[in-house]
């Protein structure tokens, strides 16, 4: 059989059935004709003691030199131990993000994907993570092969994120009604954080050789660099007496001023079981937060709301719901009508979280204390420092809550703005040891 040409290629006719013309001068390489009269140029060769054969592609896309040439290429990469056909095959087959994220999801609700110190995700992480790929990832890059991406596609994601092209108004399971999904500086941040863990894990199984979000320099979350000033603390102090004057707001006031008053996470004071509350010791004792079992000193102001609440409740959540025993779900949806076109529009329940811990720096106690009072994991430092310290630590949840109540009650504090000196403190200190000698630690 002579050398394929144009020629040759040209004067090829269509048959009842395929056929191959094979090239007399490269071994394997050959031009298959269809019945239909379409030609295409192949290539024949053994892998793993099977015969294999690999289109190149049709004619008139390729010509017979331009197809010699790429057989040639086929040819050298096949001695070299390639499998031109099989890595087709698998690049075919090769999922797409949105078919990687079906994978990780039933992984993650199975409780396989670890979280925090090798322990599976919380039932609320799970939910965030879900609504984070339903409403951003998959609608950004869902039909992307995950083997294609590269570390310029999933800047893009976050910049798209940033940028609010993802933003709708949607239900979500977590709160009552409608909810603006939107995007921004922390939206972006930890969506691609989670797109890191989903590539992480398609490495894992060895979908994918690299992760293309490692190493992506991601935006600060300005949301938790806010912090409330003293006049804010009085403004919002004011906002609350108003709307604990409406029936409809008690409860959202309470928990509102307890997370204020705690720096607890908002989740963890919403869903605060009365098991978990040691008013004796003074102190949460929390059987499943973010860093699984914490214990959190608390000042008296939450001890003397809790003894009075107590009184009155005998469910198991310090807040209750509407329904059956269940937790209070009417926070997100009453925080927004409250602080509505108020100088603190842009506070969140996290703003009362970081401003605790700021509050408690201007106030001189250290980090290790303040990590130990919010639950920052510290790892033993703190675990010890809670065992150990425990009276000082009370202390110092005494002192922070009570000035922060005073400042939601409008007081002045001019004494104490840029942090307790010594003799302060020591006579905190003093103030505290002679509650616990009349039996109130």
């Amino acid at each position: 059989m002579p050398k394929l040409s144009k020629r040759l290629v040209d004067a090829a006719k269509s048959r009842n059935k395929d056929y191959v013309i094979w090239d007399d001068d490269l071994a394997g390489f050959g031009l298959r004709v269809f019945a239909s009269g379409k030609r295409s140029y192949v290539l024949q060769y053994r892998s793993a003691g099977r015969s294999r054969r690999y289109t190149i592609g049709l004619h008139g896309v390729w010509t017979a030199e331009t197809a010699r040439q790429e057989a040639k290429i086929q040819f050298g990469r096949i001695a070299q131990g390639k499998n031109p056909a099989e890595e087709r095959h698998l690049d075919h087959k090769a999922i797409t993000v949105k078919e990687l994220c079906v994978l990780y999801q039933a992984d993650l609700e199975a409780g396989l994907i670890l979280g925090r110190k090798g322990r599976p995700k919380k039932a609320s992480t799970i939910t965030s993570d879900l609504g984070r790929i339903k409403r951003h990832i998959i609608p950004l890059i869902g039909n992307r092969r995950v083997k294609d991406l590269t570390k310029a596609d999933t800047n893009k994601v976050m910049k798209d994120i940033m940028a609010g092209k993802t933003r709708l108004c949607v239900k979500t399971k977590m709160l009552r009604g409608k909810s603006i999904v939107s995007g921004g500086a922390g939206t972006a941040a930890r969506t691609i954080g989670l797109l890191g863990g989903i590539l992480t894990y398609a490495v894992d199984a060895g979908i994918i050789d690299t992760n293309a979000a490692h190493g992506l320099r991601k935006p600060k979350d300005n949301v938790r660099q806010r912090r409330l000033s003293e006049d804010e603390y009085r403004i919002l102090g004011r906002m609350l007496s108003a709307a604990a004057r409406q029936d409809k707001y008690a409860t959202t006031v309470a928990v509102i001023r307890q997370i204020a008053l705690t720096g607890c996470r908002r989740g963890e004071i919403i869903s605060l079981p009365w098991k978990d509350v040691d008013i004796e010791k003074s102190c949460f004792r929390l059987s499943d937060s973010k860093e699984g079992y914490s214990v959190r000193p608390i000042g008296l102001p939450v001890v003397e709301f809790l003894e009075k609440h107590r009184e009155n409740n005998d469910g198991t959540y310090v807040f209750p719901g509407s329904g059956d025993d269940n937790a209070y779900g009417a926070l997100p949806k009453h925080w927004r009508e409250i602080i509505r076109d108020s100088p603190l529009s842009d506070v969140t329940p996290h703003v009362l979280r970081h401003s605790f811990a700021s509050i408690a720096n201007d106030l001189g106690f250290t980090e290790v204390t303040i990590a130990a009072l919010v639950g920052h994991s510290k790892g033993t430092v703190t675990s010890k420092y809670i065992h150990s310290l425990d009276v000082a630590l009370v202390m110092a949840a005494d002192t922070i809550a009570g000035y922060i109540q005073g400042l939601l009650d409008g007081m002045e504090f001019k004494h104490m703005a840029y942090g307790l000196d010594r003799g302060s403190r020591s006579a905190a200190l003093s103030k505290f040891l002679a509650r616990a000698e009349l039996g109130h630690d």
